[in-house]
């Protein structure tokens, strides 16, 4: 069976054992249909880039499922007619990548304080200093302000 990955985002006024609620019903939609729910992943509360909906913020979830194209169209109309989602995006992959999801991995490291670098130590900058400007030694004086 095709590989998937959805990712969907429901409404910001939900707890958050709600929005869990949301994961793990379509993930019985999915099942009662054919196919089945390899990983699942609740990524909380964020802010969105833009307004849907008049709301800011939304609860993001992950589903990565092994499950028949039918199955899958039935679980999205399912979400797109339910009050509480917004948005839904589903994508075929070929494999499921191994591990926590990059999203999970930045949320892992903000909770252990493991920042890697500083400002100024990033290996991506050269030597431009902490913000992306020549070291003052290499730039010419300014006049003086009057």
């Amino acid at each position: 069976m095709p590989l998937y990955e959805h990712v969907f985002i429901s409404r910001q006024d939900l707890s958050n054992a709600q929005a869990e609620g949301l994961v793990e019903h379509f993930s019985t939609v999915l099942a009662d249909n054919g196919g089945k729910v390899v990983e699942s992943e609740y990524w909380g509360v964020k802010t969105m880039a833009f307004k849907i909906n008049k709301n800011r913020k939304g609860h993001y979830a992950l589903l990565k499922s092994d499950a028949p194209p039918a199955a899958v169209l039935e679980m999205e109309r399912l979400m797109r007619l339910h009050d509480d989602v917004m948005r839904v995006l589903t994508i075929k992959v070929d494999t499921h990548a191994e591990g926590p999801s990059v999203q999970m991995q930045k949320r892992d490291d903000r909770e252990r304080g493991d920042r890697e670098g500083g400002f100024g130590e990033r290996s991506d900058r050269g030597d431009r200093g902490d913000r992306g400007f020549a070291p003052r030694g290499d730039r010419p004086e300014r006049a003086p302000r009057r």
